[in-house]
C-alpha cells in the first residue's frame, strides 16, 4: 500500500503501511502539496529504519537525536560540549528515562528544585546550584523541547509553562581609574625586569582594545593596520576539553565582527612587540612553528586561549594587586570608556555585544555614575545664573 495524506482542519494526517503494519503521524503544512513532501520525508524515515513513533520516544532518544541533527551541526563546538556536560551530569538521569510527550510542567519544576538542595553539586562544595546555574538548564531543556514542537514530535512545550529560575545579576567587576594606572605600571615594571613585552601587551591589549580572551588569542598580525590605528576582529580562539587542537571560529555573535580603533600607543607598543617576536622567531629558525597569531607559544604556535586568564591571576596574586580575572579587564575597558563619557551605542559597538541592552544590563553602574556626572555638569553650567537670580 503507498502512503497517503488524510486532511484533518488544519493539519494533515500521514498514513503508510509497511510489512503489514499501519504507521501514522500528524503534522501542520501549508498546503497538500508542502504535506506531500512531509510524507515522502516520513516513508523515507520509515524504509530507512530511522522513524520512532512519537508515543514511544523517551527525552534521552530525543536529546541524543537533537545533539546529532542540530547541536553539533549548528552550534559552536564549545556550546555543544558545555551543553553535552549539562545534559549527561543531570537532565538525562533525572529526566530521560520520560516519554516525550509525557514530560509536563510538574516534572520540570520538581527537578529544578532538587537542584537547589544540598549535596547536587559535582564539586563537593555545600548547597545547591546557583539560580544562574539553574538557569542554564532550564535553557537548554526549553530549546530542545522548543525543537520537538518544532519537529512536530510533540504539540506543546512544557517548559514555556514554568516560570524560569530567577537570576540575581552580579555586577560585574572591575578597577577603577586608580587601580587601572597601578595595575598598568606594575606591569611595565616587570615588563623591564623580565626583559619581554609579551605580558605588557596582553595587558594593554586587553584594556584598551576591551577585546574578548578568545577574540585576543584569535587575533593575527594581518588583522592589524598600523597606518589607520586600527584592529579589525574577524575569529575567536577556543580550547575543549579532550580536544586535541585548539579550535578557531567566527566570533560570539554577528555584531561581533567588528574594526576597533587603538590608541596611538598600543600601536607603538604592538610594533615593538612584532620586533621582538620576529627577533626570536629568527633565534629558533626551523624550530618556530609559522604562525600569524599575535600571542603564540614559545615554537610559535597559536598560544593557548586559557593562558591569559592563568597568567594574570597568578600576575595579580603575585603583585598583591587587588583581586580581579582577565575578563575583567574588557568590564574595565568598558567602564572607563562609559564613564568618561563615552555614548552607550558606540561602547556598545565597540563591545561586539548583539544589542545596546545588553551594555545597559552589564554596564548599569557605569551609565548611573555618566548620570550623576551630567546632572552636576548641567548644574555647574548654570549655578552662577542661580545664584545670581537668588
Amino acid at each position: 500500500m503507498a502512503g497517503h495524506i488524510e486532511e484533518r482542519g488544519n493539519s494533515f494526517r500521514l498514513v503508510y503501511m509497511k510489512d503489514k503494519k499501519k504507521h501514522c503521524k500528524t503534522v501542520k503544512a501549508a498546503s497538500p502539496k508542502a504535506a506531500e513532501k512531509e510524507l515522502a520525508k516520513f516513508i523515507a524515515e520509515i524504509e530507512g529504519n530511522n522513524f520512532i513513533e512519537p508515543s514511544k520516544i523517551t527525552f534521552e532518544t530525543f536529546i541524543k537525536r537533537w545533539l546529532t541533527e542540530y547541536a553539533e551541526r549548528d552550534l559552536a563546538p564549545k556550546t555543544v560540549h558545555r551543553y553535552k556536560q549539562i545534559l549527561d551530569t543531570r537532565v538525562i538521569p533525572a529526566l530521560g528515562h520520560l516519554k516525550l510527550e509525557q514530560i509536563r510542567p510538574v516534572h520540570l519544576i520538581e527537578f529544578y528544585n532538587n537542584l537547589t538542595e544540598d549535596g547536587i553539586r559535582k564539586d563537593g562544595k555545600k548547597g545547591g546550584l546557583s539560580g544562574k546555574t539553574i538557569m542554564q538548564h532550564h535553557r537548554i531543556i526549553s530549546s530542545i523541547l522548543n525543537d520537538a514542537v518544532q519537529w512536530q514530535v510533540i504539540g506543546s512545550n512544557p517548559a514555556s509553562r514554568v516560570k524560569p529560575p530567577k537570576v540575581q545579576r552580579k555586577e560585574a567587576k572591575y578597577y577603577d581609574e586608580l587601580q587601572t594606572a597601578l595595575l598598568l605600571e606594575t606591569v611595565e615594571k616587570d615588563s623591564i625586569k623580565k626583559k619581554t613585552l609579551k605580558h605588557k601587551t596582553l595587558v594593554h591589549f586587553a584594556l584598551f582594545g576591551g577585546m574578548r580572551r578568545g577574540e585576543i588569542m584569535g587575533a593575527e598580525w594581518g588583522d592589524m593596520d598600523f597606518e589607520e590605528k586600527t584592529i579589525r576582529v574577524e575569529r575567536s580562539s577556543q580550547y575543549i576539553p579532550g580536544h586535541k587542537e585548539l579550535i578557531t571560529k567566527d566570533p560570539k555573535n554577528e555584531t561581533s565582527k567588528r574594526l576597533i580603533s587603538l590608541p596611538a600607543s598600543l600601536v607603538t607598543l604592538l610594533k615593538q612587540y612584532k620586533a621582538e617576536q620576529n627577533e626570536h622567531r629568527l633565534k629558533l629558525g626551523d624550530k618556530w612553528q609559522e604562525s600569524d597569531r599575535l600571542f603564540t607559544t614559545w615554537d610559535g604556535r597559536p598560544g593557548h586561549p586559557d593562558w591569559p586568564s592563568r597568567w594574570f591571576c597568578k600576575f595579580v596574586k603575585e603583585k598583591n594587586l587587588p583581586p580581579l580575572n582577565f575578563h575583567g579587564l574588557r568590564h574595565t575597558s568598558i567602564t572607563l570608556l562609559i564613564s568618561q563619557g563615552c555614548d552607550i551605542a558606540a561602547a556598545s559597538k565597540r563591545a561586539g555585544h548583539a544589542n545596546v541592552s545588553t551594555t545597559g544590563n552589564i554596564y548599569s553602574h557605569a551609565l548611573k555614575s555618566a548620570d550623576r556626572d551630567a546632572a552636576d555638569k548641567l548644574e555647574n553650567l548654570f549655578s552662577e545664573k542661580l545664584k545670581k537670580q537668588a
